[in-house]
């Protein structure tokens, strides 16, 4: 492709800012997190979630929108030019294709999961679950409206089936509007208003002391003690960090791909170590103040400890569908603020559902040529079809699959060997360069050692002691339910068709590229 390419660039830093923001600010924040930490020891999890912030999040975060950053410089808004770029290899195009094939992936079950913020903003404006008042019977809702169960609220999967509809038609139709006039412009209002009403949330969680006084064990307060009081011996386990710094990853939407393709629309010399900064700080605070101050409490209080863990362990995403409907009943006006809040879960999902389907809408804008409004309908056509493997099967463990293997391991593994070709191969002075050019702060030059050695080591580490531990015996589904073998393994050939596919059409488009 030509150098000169005319590409859109981001109108204003605010608006990037809160792009930036619903890229990495959504449902891994408010629902993925305390169902991690929920699953995961709680407080046991907290102390490798802050080490992995430090010594991953931070530092890929910079490396990230530094790598976007330079390959916008040269007209390429996706992973395999950019990485083609950094590192004259043949093969570093194809380690590139992950930065395509993994956002996709990730989108197919996303996107599905979003739809039911969606739904629920409609049920709770309806009142459809009004008068639900226990664990139980709002488990039956839930899963009924996934069409898993039958039951009197839900007697098939359509109710589902049209809103993963609606929303698959309104992820096109910001697509189509572009980066500035759709992405920006959604992103400038969503996220504030979220953050607004998170924080109003909190203040109402924080008054609910123990709702059922027969349980004073099952307590806001025992909550929070749950979080925050560490069990030591959980530590030991190496998929609890595997978990902490998945979760970093994919709350701050880096590893995938994503990050780098809007920094791509940065102009040349814009600043990117103090937008990163803000970037990783706002979602910390979304994640661990707002999102651990609002679920986990209210499913403790509601459920106590022992089902809340059992919530989290079955479902990526059940627990908030679970413990938050119960609570909005409780407010004055809870149908309007139900509304509000799920309705505004629904806008954060959404920017990082346009963020994740924003790599293979640049590969076939720049790389293959294509119109905006024609890659558009490809990308929703590509989620429509294999979504539907999602929303017809889940109840045999497909989204938990997804999740893992894209949302944790895939996560870690392309970060790894994005940040040795960053790093090493192209160089750590060259790398230093890019992150503090246009700088609006002063780097702490100790960032130029993290990156070049702890960031990698500690995501090598990482990955070995997980395989030692617990790899094997999930690559082999040694300890899965033998009914769902065949859609577990139809999952993973899912992702490895896609990987695939994005090898071959990077192959096709790479021979006109300018070494």
């Amino acid at each position: 492709m030509s150098e000169n390419h005319e590409r859109e660039v981001w109108e204003s830093r605010f608006g990037l800012i809160m792009a930036m923001a619903g890229n990495a600010i959504g449902l891994g924040n408010f629902l993925r997190f305390p169902v991690q930490a929920a699953s995961n020891g709680g407080g046991a999890f907290m102390i490798p979630y802050f080490i992995a912030f430090l010594l991953v999040g931070i530092p890929m975060m910079w490396v990230e929108w530094s790598i976007g950053r330079y390959g916008g410089k040269h007209g390429h808004g996706t992973m395999p030019g950019i990485l083609n770029r950094l590192w004259r290899h043949p093969l570093a195009k194809y380690i590139g294709v992950l930065g395509i094939a993994a956002p996709v992936a990730f989108a197919i079950y996303y996107s599905y999961v979003q739809s039911w913020t969606l739904a629920y903003s409609f049920f709770s404006l309806t009142g459809v679950y009004s008068g639900i008042t226990n664990q139980a019977d709002m488990g039956v809702f839930l899963s009924s409206f996934q069409g898993m169960t039958t039951s009197q609220y839900f007697s098939s999967i359509a109710t589902a089936y049209i809103f993963f509809i609606i929303n698959l038609s309104i992820v096109f139709w910001v697509l189509v509007r572009g980066v500035v006039k759709g992405i920006e412009t959604l992103a400038k209002y969503a996220m504030p208003l979220l953050m607004v009403f998170a924080v109003i949330l909190v203040f109402r969680v924080l008054t609910l002391g123990t709702p059922d006084p027969a349980f004073p064990d099952r307590s806001v307060m025992n909550g929070f003690a749950w979080i925050w009081n560490p069990d030591l011996s959980r530590l030991s386990d190496g998929s609890v960090w595997l978990a902490a710094a998945g979760q970093i990853f994919f709350s701050l939407g880096i590893g995938i791909g994503s990050m780098q393709c809007y920094a791509s629309y940065l102009r040349a010399k814009e600043d990117v170590a103090l937008t990163g900064l803000t970037t990783s700080m706002s979602n910390g605070f979304a994640e661990v103040v707002l999102g651990s101050s609002i679920a986990i409490p209210v499913a403790v209080a509601f459920f106590g400890i022992s089902a809340t863990e059992a919530i989290a362990n079955a479902g990526a995403y059940d627990l908030s569908f679970q413990s938050m409907p119960l609570i909005l009943q409780q407010l004055p006006v809870g149908r309007i603020i139900g509304t509000l809040w799920f309705g505004l879960l629904f806008f954060a999902g959404i920017t990082s559902t346009v963020a994740l389907t924003q790599p293979p809408m640049a590969f076939l804008q720049d790389e293959m040529g294509w119109s905006r409004k024609k890659s558009a309908a490809a990308v929703v056509t590509f989620l429509f079809l294999f979504g539907n493997f999602v929303v017809f099967f889940i109840g045999h463990g497909v989204i938990n699959e997804f999740d893992f293997w894209i949302g944790t391991v895939g996560l870690v593994v392309f970060s790894l060997l994005e940040i040795i070709i960053f790093a090493w191969i192209f160089g750590m002075d060259n790398a230093w360069a890019e992150i503090t050019e246009g700088a609006a702060i002063k780097v702490p030059r100790i960032f130029y050692y993290m990156i070049k050695y702890v960031t990698p080591v500690s995501l090598a580490v990482l990955l070995v002691i997980w395989i030692y531990q617990a790899g094997f015996d999930l690559i082999l589904l040694r300890d899965a339910n033998e009914v769902d073998v065949p859609y577990l393994l139809a999952t993973r050939g899912i992702i490895l068709f896609l990987i695939v596919l994005g090898g071959v059409l990077v192959h096709r488009v790479s021979k006109k590229w300018k070494v």
